[in-house]
C-alpha cells in the first residue's frame, strides 16, 4: 500500500507540470515517468532511512506522513526532467 500512495503522490505533483513550459525531457509523458519514478524511488529511500530497513510499508503501516515521504523525489525526478530537457535542446 505504501507503494501505491507514492505514485499517487507522484501523480498528483505531477499535474502541476502544465504551468510550467513544455521543456521537459520526452514531453509531458517524460515529466510523468521522471515524476514516478522519482516518488518511488524517494519514498523506499526515505522509509528506509526513517525504519533502518529497505521495504516498502503494508497496508497497517501506511499513513499520510508516509505518503508524505514521496514529494521530495517527485519533485527531484519532474526537475531532472526538465533539466536533461533543457540541456538537450542546448546542445541541438
Amino acid at each position: 500500500m505504501g507503494m501505491l500512495g507514492w505514485v499517487m503522490m507522484g501523480l498528483a505533483l505531477w499535474h502541476f507540470t502544465i504551468f510550467l513550459p513544455d521543456r521537459f525531457y520526452g514531453g509531458i509523458v517524460g515529466a510523468f515517468v521522471g515524476s514516478l519514478l522519482g516518488a518511488a524511488i524517494g519514498g523506499l529511500l526515505i522509509y528506509a532511512l526513517a525504519n533502518s530497513e529497505l521495504a516498502v510499508p503494508g497496508r497497517s503501516e501506511t499513513t499520510i506522513a508516509v505518503v508524505l515521504y514521496a514529494v521530495p523525489g517527485a519533485l527531484l525526478g519532474i526537475a531532472a526532467a526538465y533539466a536533461l530537457g533543457i540541456s538537450r535542446r542546448r546542445s541541438a
